[in-house]
């Protein structure tokens, strides 16, 4: 079951749509912070479709990710995210609209209407975070649209607090904004910056401020010495992992489609640059994460 198709535009630079052959398992576990099984993306290299979200956890289970926090961008997916963690013991979701979705909701006269539907499905079962949220200067540009996203951001802000749940920060091209806002209203006592895509001076200001910093598979590409320096200076006890999927995929498979099951290939370049053993980090990132959305066993799922 899947809500949306990954458009071609976006994967435009892929001449192989298979997804990779599974990667060696990991000794110790870990989760995917952040994933979109919502999206159908990449085919079997025998001709099969796309993976449907059992297929993905089935498969991430075999080497070692014992369990994913799927991600809303808007109503209907985050809907969706929350239904199907009702039903998944592997699955936890958050629930948001993104920063370039809010413009969408005002325009059309709805953003207040969707916010409060967000603060519903904010208190189902196995939700654990908001998000994604924050602010994204890439593909908004005008001032009032950024003025949406701010006033956006900061009621999911307190959608979490309200809600004693994780907040789950997306955040492009605009890292001095998003501290500005997080320290202003004031972030919650959880706070993820997914995806986290600045350097080391960011990574030392989450670090003053207790935030988490979520690493995806373009830690691994040969361009991201700033994710790397960010890494070397980040506290262990701070750093997570996750896909983004179906985007970001990690080398050596930069270009084909992403999912859960690739996370050891990340974890493993991750350990590599630090020096340090892979189960040791595997177990501390997992330990991390846990602390952040609690247990995946603590509430039980529903009859499918």
């Amino acid at each position: 079951m899947f809500l949306r198709t990954r458009e071609p535009g976006e994967a435009s630079d892929r001449s192989d749509h298979s997804y990779p052959p599974l990667p060696e398992a990991l000794v110790v576990p870990v989760y995917d912070n952040h994933t979109h099984l919502e999206i159908a993306n990449g085919s079997e290299p025998d001709g099969g479709g796309s993976l449907d979200y059992h297929e993905q956890l089935d498969r991430a289970s075999a080497v070692g990710v014992r369990g994913v926090v799927q991600v809303g961008t808007d109503l209907e997916t985050s809907r969706w995210s929350a239904e199907q963690a009702a039903r998944e013991p592997r699955m936890l979701a958050a629930v948001a609209l993104h920063p370039n979705e809010a413009p969408v909701y005002a325009e059309a006269g709805g953003l207040d209407d969707a916010l409060a539907e967000i603060f519903e499905l904010a208190g189902w079962p196995r939700v654990r975070a908001v998000g994604e949220t924050g602010l994204d200067f890439y593909r908004t540009t005008t001032d009032e649209a950024r003025a949406t996203q701010y006033r956006s951001f900061e009621a999911h802000i307190e959608i979490a607090k309200e809600n004693g749940l994780a907040l789950q920060i997306h955040d492009r091209d605009a890292h001095a904004e998003v501290i500005a806002t997080l320290k202003r209203v004031g972030a919650p006592e959880r706070t993820v910056f997914h995806c986290f895509s600045g350097d080391a001076e960011l990574a030392e200001i989450c670090t003053e401020n207790g935030w988490y910093m979520s690493f995806a598979g373009n830690v691994t590409f040969k361009n991201a010495n700033n994710l790397r320096e960010a890494l070397s200076v980040a506290p262990r006890a701070l750093i997570m992992v996750e896909t983004d999927a179906p985007y970001l995929t990690p080398m050596p498979f930069r270009g084909r489609p992403n999912a859960p099951y690739l996370i050891p290939h990340t974890l493993r370049a991750m350990a590599a640059h630090l020096g340090t053993d892979v189960s040791m980090l595997a177990a501390q990132i997992s330990s991390n994460t846990e602390l952040v959305y609690g247990s995946w066993s603590d509430e039980p799922v529903t009859a499918s």
